[in-house]
């Protein structure tokens, strides 16, 4: 699908690798709505990338049906339905499910991480192609495509990582049946799985720490820049043959347990 002129939602979009993926939409001409719990930063991420109303930054808890509806009404009166999907927004954890006190690990963490990453990726999705299957189709076929981020965690969990792993897997996991249920309508589904990447997260570990896991990466044997996920994401929606797919973007990085 081309890009440009094409009105796009990214969630997770004022910082690291969702502000990367807006930036690089609007920079091919999309109008872009970015979607963040921090309005402040999403603001002015549109502020930075929009020019006339091209983008527009709005406050949204993925996880609440109503401020994810709430966020659609206002990109769809800035630049209508949405074609493109980029859920990109997410959270991290590490806990072993028996602390050093022998302790099992608090119920309400592992399902803190599954609501936001998984049942909130899959909520901003079956909002938003409720109406993207009402479009008319272009002139191939296609009414949307939708663009989801797991992580190399959800085939190399490392020690302490089942909530994160868990809820990286399940979007694994429903890419395939999300790619056939909507292909009748003309949608495509992809999921990215990112390996380390150098997000404000990350950048806040000491040089040496980030050094050591750069190390790790076969070739390039750096962290991965957000831009190069955004690049990425841009290449799955501008090639219709791409479909159920889930690609790995790590640098044949293969993570050990610990």
């Amino acid at each position: 699908m081309q890009i440009e002129q094409q009105a796009a939602i990214v969630t997770g979009g004022a910082s690291g690798l969702g502000a990367a993926t807006a930036r690089a939409l609007a920079a091919r001409g999309a109008k872009v709505a970015v979607l963040d719990r921090n309005a402040d930063g999403a603001a002015a991420l549109a502020r930075e990338i929009g020019a006339d109303g091209q983008a527009i930054g709005i406050g949204c808890d993925i996880t609440d049906t109503a401020s994810v509806l709430a966020a659609l009404d206002a990109a769809r009166a800035a630049h209508g339905s949405a074609r493109l999907l980029l859920n990109v927004a997410g959270i991290g954890t590490a806990k072993r499910i028996v602390g050093k006190d022998g302790a099992p690990a608090p119920l309400e963490d592992f399902e803190r991480v599954v609501r936001v990453n998984l049942v909130g990726t899959y909520n901003v999705t079956r909002l938003v192609v409720a109406e993207m299957v009402k479009l008319a189709p272009l002139a191939d076929g296609e009414r949307g495509v939708v663009v989801n981020t797991a992580s190399v965690a959800a085939f190399d969990g490392q020690v302490g990582q089942e909530a994160y792993a868990a809820s990286k897997g399940g979007i694994v996991g429903m890419t395939l049946p999300l790619a056939r249920d909507l292909a009748q309508f003309g949608v495509r589904v992809c999921t990215i799985a990112p390996g380390l990447f150098l997000t404000p997260l990350m950048a806040e570990l000491p040089q040496a720490v980030q050094e050591s896991l750069a190390a790790s990466i076969p070739f390039p044997k750096r962290l991965g820049k957000p831009e190069e996920f955004a690049q990425l994401a841009a290449a799955i929606i501008e090639n219709p043959a791409l479909n159920g797919e889930v690609i790995r973007l790590d640098g044949a990085l293969r993570l050990p347990p610990r």
